[in-house]
């Protein structure tokens, strides 16, 4: 750009800083020869200390262009196809009306010359610009072309056969991927998830479709796709494959295999798993944060009698602490919290995991490889000659883990691990009929926590929620608190993506057995009446502490509905 269009843009938009006009403009050369500022309005921007929405909206004062919010407005089919994903995509441009033979283009940059000829071209007709902030241009590329439509746009299905092999091992993924098509597609998908906080990718092959679902705050969303992609179906899940170190003749039969990226300077595992279906092989991408993220015992959400109640538990010398809930609950995380708050120099901590999410300094981690013959059982047994403290099980599946996992809490270990259980109660049963004594149970297991984990309200679009009372007393809200309770949920946003909801939190159940439980399991009583018993001595259910939750405002009674059931306990409470 000339010196003299730089300056007449900056008296145009009230920046009046004669002196400023020369430093700003060799400045922004530099930067540009450097290649670290994509265009001098984002420069003068920075420069100025201005937000983007209002140097747009001094821009279209100036200029008389219209100012867009994209998120109110509905592109067509016709007017998107005016201009294809791949100029839409590198000149971040997007087509939004077509009325009297003038394409109206939304644009962040309007003076950028290459931008207008390449629009023009692709229009084949006259072209009007409008503004619009650089962040809410990519959203809407997202939603009406894809992600990653623009690669897929420039793919040639000649080219699949060499485009598919890369590299393997670790792997930088970077946002302005320039590899080959159907790498950078791929890694498009991963950049995509982490960014929107995705703990899952699935890949889902139709008849007529690959249908791409990712799962964010434990619920899955699709993801907009180009309609081609099913063409390029098989060449995408062979590149996954590739990067997994699986067998990508074998079509017929399930595989697991691994992946280790970076984005952003973040270490990211991804687990992989494939499995034939009717109409190809299905993918599924399990992503972790390695080494750094986890939550200290006082972040996790704990009312304060319980949190005491756990953190008098984990410096026991001996005993069982089970950690019980469905897969993706936060078991981990929990397990995690523990072995922090109890790490010191004066305890041998040893671990065995499937596989080792969280590093943790100073805890020895073993990773189970059944491949080999090295079982969680297998595993353990050898720990209990490595002079332990405290032992972590990742999981008790079968009666000789749960067999050597509580022999070892009865010889003077320290011992956490999970189990897939409803509620905390169901615990002991679950134990007895994988053929442990009652007896061993009653005396080795010193408390049973168990947990789900539920969405939090956004907090930009949060707002009072009027709710029947009938209605809640019919779900079992407390009726004491009825009359005086305020409800709040989210109405939808761009922060959350129009969810209402932001993140998670955990909703918990502390059974710690004491004299007047263990009784109860050494007489092989069910779980209702061991909950009951625990109800009695002050236990508060899943339900109760997520009805806390929603009374602190932090989630809604339809989230506490969707994570848990109707206990069994409160029923014969009630009768």
């Amino acid at each position: 750009m000339a010196f003299t269009t730089f300056k007449s843009f900056c008296l145009a938009t009230g920046l009046t800083t004669p002196g400023k006009y020369d430093e700003w403009h060799r400045a922004w050369l530099m930067a540009v020869e450097e290649g670290s500022i994509e265009s001098w309005p984002v420069f003068l921007c920075r420069e100025v200390g201005m937000a983007e929405d209002s140097f747009l909206g001094k821009l279209s004062e100036a200029f008389n262009w219209p100012r867009l919010d994209l998120a109110q407005l509905s592109v067509g089919t016709e007017v998107r196809h005016k201009i294809s994903a791949k100029v839409a995509f590198q000149f971040n441009v997007l087509p939004t009306s077509y009325d009297g033979g003038v394409l109206q283009v939304a644009v962040c940059d309007p003076f950028d010359n290459a931008l207008l000829n390449a629009v023009r071209f692709e229009a084949d007709g006259p072209v009007s610009f409008a503004l619009a902030p650089r962040a809410e241009i990519e959203k809407a590329q997202r939603k009406y072309y894809g992600v990653g439509a623009e690669t897929l746009d420039g793919l040639k299905k000649d080219d699949l056969g060499d485009s598919i092999i890369g590299l393997g091992g670790d792997k930088e993924i970077t946002e302005n991927e320039q590899e080959a098509s159907v790498i950078k597609f791929v890694n498009q998908i991963v950049w995509d998830a982490h960014n929107s906080r995705a703990t899952d990718i699935h890949f889902e092959p139709a008849e007529d479709e690959l249908r791409i679902r990712n799962r964010i705050d434990g619920i899955l969303h699709q993801i907009p796709m180009p309609p081609q992609i099913k063409q390029y179906q098989d060449s995408l899940i062979s590149r996954i494959k590739v990067m997994a170190g699986m067998n990508i003749a074998e079509k017929r039969l399930p595989q697991d295999g691994r992946i280790n990226v970076r984005i952003k300077g973040e270490e990211i595992d991804i687990r992989v798993s494939t499995v034939p279906t009717v109409y190809g092989e299905s993918v599924s991408l399990r992503l972790l944060t390695r080494g750094k993220i986890f939550l200290g015992l006082e972040h996790l959400g704990f009312a304060p009698q319980e949190e005491n109640a756990l953190r008098d538990i984990v410096v026991k010398p001996h005993g069982m602490v089970l950690v019980t809930g469905p897969t993706g609950s936060g078991k981990s995380t929990s397990l995690y919290a523990f072995l922090s708050s109890i790490n010191s120099v004066h305890k041998r901590i040893i671990t065995i995991e499937e596989p080792v999410e969280y590093e943790l300094k100073g805890v020895n981690q073993i990773a189970v490889r059944s491949d080999i013959g090295l079982t969680f059982a297998m595993g353990l047994r050898h720990i209990l000659r490595q002079d332990p403290n405290v032992i972590m099980v990742g999981e008790i599946r079968d009666r000789e883990t749960a067999e050597i996992a509580i022999r070892a809490a009865l010889t003077g270990h320290l011992v956490f691990s999970t189990l897939h259980t409803n509620d905390a109660p169901s615990a002991f049963t679950r134990l007895v009929d994988m053929g442990i004594e009652p007896f061993l149970v009653a005396s080795s297991v010193e408390a049973v926590l168990a947990q789900r984990l539920v969405r939090t309200i956004c907090p930009k679009c949060k707002t009072e929620q009027k709710i029947e009372s009938e209605y809640l007393y019919k779900v079992g809200f407390p009726a004491a608190e009825l009359a005086t309770a305020k409800f709040w949920h989210g109405e939808g946003c761009e922060n959350c993506r129009q969810l209402g909801y932001q993140g998670r939190m955990g909703i918990y159940e502390l059974l710690v057995v004491n004299e007047a439980i263990r009784p109860l399991v050494l007489d092989r009583k069910p779980a209702s009446t061991i909950a009951h018993k625990a109800v009695e001595l002050g236990m508060s259910t899943l339900r109760d502490d997520g009805w806390l939750k929603v009374r602190a405002g932090r989630t809604t009674v339809e989230e506490v509905l969707r994570v848990t059931q109707t206990e069994e306990h409160l029923k014969s409470l009630m009768d």
